[in-house]
């Protein structure tokens, strides 16, 4: 009984690193209860307290400012932009068409107000869904007053909890941060045990390929959290090591897939497995509670097999090597966060980041642009539907573009939103016959569909949706008007809403999914080529730069080519478009592996003796991103230039640290990867000229 709790336990950990989500839940929930609690003594009627609940759950899950401090500013933004958004929620119910047209003109607003980061989204959302729920209570412009105390108790009661009652603590998110990094390292060694155990299939590529994914959500966390928890001395030595452990788990992956595809004996192979999980029953525990993996004798084996191998290497061996590998970063991050300052470095300082522009014409403010189209269209849509509930498509329209840039993605997203939708509406139906008129079950189930649909908003948008429409159906239960009319009424606003936002996507100044891709990869190449410059830099002893920092860039980068390219992948599209974007996206993945395995070997002065070779390796490179930054910028076009290949010379011949070796053929792997990106978009490949050579 006790392994199936810890084999549960390990997968919540892993499946919400730091408990972030479920810390977003309860705040919700608790906010709540709280504005609730406190605005009873006000006697006020049931819509007025729904106001308050309704601002005290919106500030819980949009209010995600990464210091207190912000969140703060934030929320007093919030009340302010909140008052006037349910005040004119208020006096256009007083004068239609009036509230369309504000509510229309509101999309736009906060479309366009993602811009601005995490404030701009959460100020957007908030006054968009306080009006919407405005009109959904059907508020009156007397009530203004009591609205606003309600919102101010709502916003006041989040305060509270965010501050007092569920206050974040840094050190103890930290850990089980570090608890979800082990868990889902263990993951990945579970992956590669059962890749490694069939000889390799489909099924168990795209394990790999998943739990690789969320081990690197789990990276990036740390290095988020990190500068809370240690000294600023600390922060980048922690990032190195961070990195040296992910590169070394994507090598493990790789290594179990090119052994996989040799001849191996039925011996070998289950030698292999048992290796794989003797060592994942060493990290996937409580890192207070395990011993360095350095203090088992497991351990010693491990770095004795994986030296041993030489020119007389057995089957296997590389496995057994990636091993040892990983054992020992592992090791050497264990003690770096726990503040072990033995492995000193002297790292350069973070660069700062750049301010996005205020107003730019961009894919953004299209977005924006057909929102505000899309919404014209849901409004008239639903009227047709409803005149007493066309709010409902505007909402929908609101939601698929919240996070949209392309018109591929609007579409995805409408789909998986219709389909909650529908889900949702059997949900609320059955939930609403359960309470059979209970209000404290109604309230209660009410509380659980909240808590759902804010610790699933970050992981699907179908089941938060199901939760949406079933907690609605509770609403208009616990209101007096439910019905199963009324719910097909949801549903075929949503689809309206869905229709119109698709149709503005695609006919209003559409922003192609390609498009924004080759916006995305063409960033992507300027990051890339920063990155080599300042590598080169710093290798040659020139200056000191943070090459680590420079390499969460590219991977920042990255991230956000791999959010465009999603509809390209989708299922819905054709099998040749999905090959495309697998192989676009698989090899920008693959830049940004290569990068970190430089940056976690790269120190000041590391070539200085190799300067003019450093320079010969990233200059090529450089020239060769030149070539694709380009062919991105004109697609399709010609003159865009060619590839140069290496000329064939050993990249680390004549050089005896093994560390600078190394970071000389990183180098000459990511420029084939340069290479290999470059036939995606139509870019050929040359040898160098002869005299080049040698």
């Amino acid at each position: 009984m006790s392994r199936i709790t810890q084999a549960t336990t390990d997968r919540l950990v892993a499946s919400d690193p730091g408990l972030v989500r479920l810390r977003l839940g309860f705040s919700a929930v608790l906010s709540i209860i709280v504005a609730v609690l406190a605005i009873l003594p006000f006697h006020q009627p049931l819509t007025i307290t729904l106001v308050a609940a309704i601002a005290a759950m919106t500030s819980a899950f949009t209010v995600n400012d990464t210091t207190p401090g912000r969140q703060a500013v934030t929320l007093v933004l919030a009340l302010v932009l909140g008052a006037a958004s349910l005040t004119a929620a208020s006096v256009g119910s007083a004068f239609p068409p009036l509230d369309s047209v504000v509510f229309v003109l509101l999309i736009f607003v906060a479309v366009y107000a993602q811009r601005f980061g995490s404030r701009g989204i959460a100020l957007g959302s908030i006054s968009f869904f306080l009006f919407f729920f405005a009109m959904f209570l059907q508020t009156h412009l007397k009530q203004v007053p009591v609205l606003l105390l309600a919102l101010t108790i709502g916003i006041a009661a989040n305060a509270v909890v965010r501050f007092v009652l569920l206050r974040r603590h840094t050190d103890a998110e930290f850990l089980r941060i570090r608890r979800a990094f082990r868990a889902r390292l263990a993951a990945v060694v579970r992956a590669a045990e059962d890749y490694l155990a069939v000889g390799g299939s489909e099924r168990t590529r795209k394990r790999l390929r998943t739990t690789n994914a969320r081990l690197h959500e789990t990276v990036l966390l740390i290095e988020d959290t990190a500068p809370e928890v240690t000294g600023a001395d600390s922060v980048n030595r922690l990032r190195r090591r961070a990195i040296e452990v992910e590169l070394a788990v994507q090598w493990l992956t790789i290594t179990v897939q090119r052994t996989c595809a040799e001849e191996l004996g039925e011996d070998v192979r289950d030698d292999l497995v048992a290796r794989l999980r003797r060592f994942r029953s060493l990290i996937e525990r409580d890192p207070r509670e395990l011993p360095l993996i350095s203090e088992t004798e497991e351990f010693s084996k491990m770095l004795v097999e994986g030296s041993r191998i030489d020119e007389h290497a057995a089957a296997g061996d590389g496995i057994r090597r990636a091993i040892a590998e990983l054992a020992l970063a592992d090791v050497r991050a264990q003690r770096v966060a726990e503040h072990d300052v033995s492995d000193t470095a002297d790292d350069p300082e973070d660069p700062e980041e750049e301010k996005s522009s205020a107003f730019a014409y961009d894919n953004q403010t299209r977005s924006a642009i057909q929102a505000v189209v899309g919404g014209g269209l849901a409004v008239l849509g639903g009227e047709l539907v409803s005149s007493q509930r066309w709010y409902w498509a505007v909402l929908t329209v609101f939601v698929v573009f919240i996070g949209s840039s392309t018109a591929g993605a609007t579409f995805v997203k409408g789909v998986r939103r219709l389909g909650g939708t529908l889900i949702g509406i059997v949900g609320g139906l059955v939930l609403t016959l359960l309470v059979s008129g209970s209000v404290p079950a109604t309230l209660a189930l009410i509380l659980v569909c909240v808590f759902g649909m804010v610790y699933m908003a970050r992981v699907s948008q179908v089941i938060m949706a199901f939760f949406i429409t079933s907690m609605l159906g509770l609403l208009y239960s616990l209101l007096g008007t439910f019905s199963l009319e009324v719910l097909w009424i949801r549903v075929a606003e949503t689809a309206v809403g869905a229709a119109a936002g698709v149709l503005a996507a695609v006919v209003i100044v559409p922003v192609r999914t390609r498009a924004v891709m080759l916006d995305d990869v063409s960033t992507l190449l300027d990051e890339l080529d920063e990155f080599v410059e300042k590598a080169a830099g710093l290798l040659s002893g020139a200056e000191n730069v943070s090459v680590i920092e420079k390499s969460r860039d590219l991977d920042r980068a990255v991230d956000k080519v791999r959010t465009t390219i999603e509809p390209l992948t989708h299922p819905v599209n054709l099998s040749s478009r999905r090959d495309y974007g697998w192989h676009v996206l698989t090899t920008v993945e693959t830049i940004a592996f290569r990068a970190r395995h430089v940056a976690a070997r790269s120190q000041a002065g590391l070539l200085v003796n190799e300067a003019d070779r450093l320079m010969l390796y990233t200059g090529r490179i450089r020239e060769n991103i030149a070539v694709l930054r380009k062919a991105t910028s004109a697609p399709g076009g010609s003159g865009h230039g060619t590839l140069v290949r290496d000329d064939g010379t050993p990249v680390a011949d004549r050089i005896d640290d093994p560390q600078a070796r190394s970071v000389l053929t990183s180098l000459g792997h990511l420029d084939e990867t340069v290479i290999a990106l470059g036939r995606a978009f139509g870019v050929e490949a040359t040898d160098p000229a002869p005299s080049a050579k040698g």
